[in-house]
């Protein structure tokens, strides 16, 4: 008999994400964290979002039986030929500090481009989320923001690489954009809205 979730496993130790992929769920799905459960995040040797996507709902789901949304994003800069891209955390460092990865974001910059900040050096924000039950992936969506990386960093909110990336037709950076704006209008908002669907209709067995 098929059934509508309604408990879910959010596959992510990233306070950001936890609090974006809540706010966009449905409000009846009562949430879990992986800290809830005390793991940490498995090995990530996919080569796409989309397979790591897959690769954490999967692992996150059979250590706890729950079904599970789990997020893998990141930025693509066209001229660092589309760095740091799923290693967007990773450039960030052990202790995931993204003040790290974007000294070294503009490092490359410099090095590609020593006037790079006098253009609009094209990037975009990617998003593949998946939704697992153990073994089995239910759904993967992907979602993408179009934007531009600022000449330095602005703004506290958001979090990761938000403070240096302008989103298209604006003008300030998601660092520099209100929460309740950008959650919006990022490339995990758009992720969700294909996700509508799915939670509308029943989805598991």
């Amino acid at each position: 008999m098929n059934k509508k979730i309604k408990e879910l496993l959010i596959g992510s130790n990233n306070k950001g994400k936890l609090r974006e992929i809540k706010n966009l769920l449905p409000y009846y799905i009562k949430t879990f964290s992986t800290k809830d459960f005390k793991l940490k995040s498995p090995k990530e040797n996919g080569k796409t979002f989309k397979e790591n996507s897959i690769i954490k709902s999967k692992y996150f789901s059979k250590k706890t039986n729950l079904v599970c949304i789990a997020d893998d994003s990141g930025l693509e800069i066209d001229i660092l030929d589309k760095k740091p891209g799923i290693y967007s955390a990773r450039w960030a460092g052990k202790n995931k500090d993204f003040k790290i990865a974007i000294k070294k974001v503009f490092k490359e910059l410099n090095k590609k481009d020593k006037n790079w900040k006098k253009k609009k050096i094209s990037a975009r924000f990617i998003c593949a989320l998946s939704i697992s039950y153990l073994n089995k992936n239910l759904v993967c969506v992907i979602g993408k923001v179009e934007g531009s990386i600022a000449c330095k960093a602005k703004g506290r909110n958001g979090f990761g690489y938000d403070p240096i990336f302008i989103p298209k037709n604006e003008k300030k950076t998601f660092g520099q954009i209100p929460f309740s704006k950008k959650y919006k209008m990022d490339h995990r908002s758009k992720a969700f809205k294909k996700l509508k669907n799915f939670f509308k209709r029943s989805v598991l067995d």
